[in-house]
């Protein structure tokens, strides 16, 4: 990454021709390595179980059905050998959880198998799904709480975070149980109102907490994938939390920043020394496109004008960049420039 960075702040961005379609068509192309898709064509060469799932129905609409069965069946191969779902997988094909267990990676993955509708590979790697939701179980859930538990933090989409019992990692879990009672796999959260637990412990009457502590900040990711992962389905919260989401900025210069400059929250310490405000006040496109697809389920009035300015910003640097800084910049530091070529630009194709 550093020597990227060195490079792109000398000779800039690799930039594709034509208009934001064409350009994202040949990411898209170039994410693809014959074995899964990477999440970029940039530094993140590495399978990332949480940004390939964000992109999986919009790869499956672009007619990449082999190439998502291959990526999945290859994860699975690689995560079964480990003995656990993790975050991600090396080029080398070393499975690695960054910076710990996730709340995310298992019903990422379980999700995907859904979504691709994967039965085949549902059947081969039966026995070692079940052994991976016992563990998600005994690991992350709090059978008294019912919901993640709240004496630990566990990563999530914001890596650096120390949260505890996130509303993200909640809706992902709503989301887990839903999916493996569609999927009909053993499902020990069957008994649980994950849902109603959720609105009483993280609901504040506007807008979803960051977590169960219920600090003053508000986080955008929090209040993205409650819808998202279908954990509630209400457009008069939805909207609700939109309007936080405006009031504060966040969607500005075009979306998504996760918190406002400033926010007092825990992050580990050591990733931010090189990275800086990469995931405070940045503005973050996978999490903007999460926040369109919500957007355009709920025909909310910003959506077209996000759009456009998803467009113009492809346009202007002939690339899909990863995030920007809180002036819509390229994000950089010394020590790091904004990956580019991102798998993400497959949503853009099909919101």
């Amino acid at each position: 990454m550093f020597k990227r960075a060195l490079y792109v702040h000398d000779h800039g961005f690799r930039k594709y021709d034509g208009k934001a379609n064409k350009i994202c068509k040949q990411i898209v192309t170039n994410c693809w390595n014959g074995d899964y898709f990477q999440t970029s064509a940039g530094h993140f060469c590495e399978f990332y179980m949480r940004d390939f799932a964000f992109c999986i129905e919009a790869l499956l609409k672009l007619g990449y059905q082999d190439e998502v069965l291959k990526t999945l069946n290859y994860a699975l191969e690689k995560f079964s050998k480990h003995g656990r779902v993790t975050t991600s997988i090396s080029p080398k094909g070393k499975c690695f959880d960054f910076p710990n267990y996730a709340e995310d990676s298992l019903p990422l993955l379980i999700r995907s198998l859904r979504t691709a509708k994967a039965k085949t590979l549902i059947k081969k790697y039966n026995s070692f799904l079940k052994r991976e939701i016992e563990y998600y179980y005994g690991t992350i859930f709090d059978s008294k709480l019912g919901l993640i538990r709240s004496d630990r933090s566990f990563s999530s989409i914001k890596d650096y975070a120390k949260r505890r019992s996130s509303t993200y990692g909640n809706s992902m879990l709503v989301m887990l149980k839903d999916d493996l009672g569609a999927l009909k796999l053993f499902n020990p959260f069957r008994k649980y109102n994950i849902r109603q637990n959720m609105m009483d412990e993280l609901w504040s009457g506007e807008f979803f907490y960051d977590d169960i502590q219920k600090t003053s900040v508000f986080s955008s990711d929090a209040n993205v994938f409650p819808f998202w992962c279908g954990a509630f389905d209400d457009k008069k919260m939805f909207l609700s939390c939109a309007k936080q989401i405006k009031k504060l900025k966040l969607d500005m210069p075009f979306p998504l920043k996760y918190m406002q400059k400033g926010a007092e929250v825990k992050h580990l310490k050591l990733p931010e020394l090189f990275s800086g405000d990469y995931e405070r006040d940045s503005v973050w496109m996978h999490l903007g496109l999460c926040y369109l697809d919500v957007c355009k389920k709920y025909k909310h009035p910003s959506f077209k004008i996000y759009k456009s300015k998803y467009l113009k910003t492809i346009e202007k640097y002939g690339n899909f960049l990863e995030v920007f800084n809180s002036f819509g910049k390229p994000f950089n530091t010394p020590f790091y420039f904004t990956d580019d070529s991102m798998l993400w630009a497959s949503k853009f194709l099909v919101i």
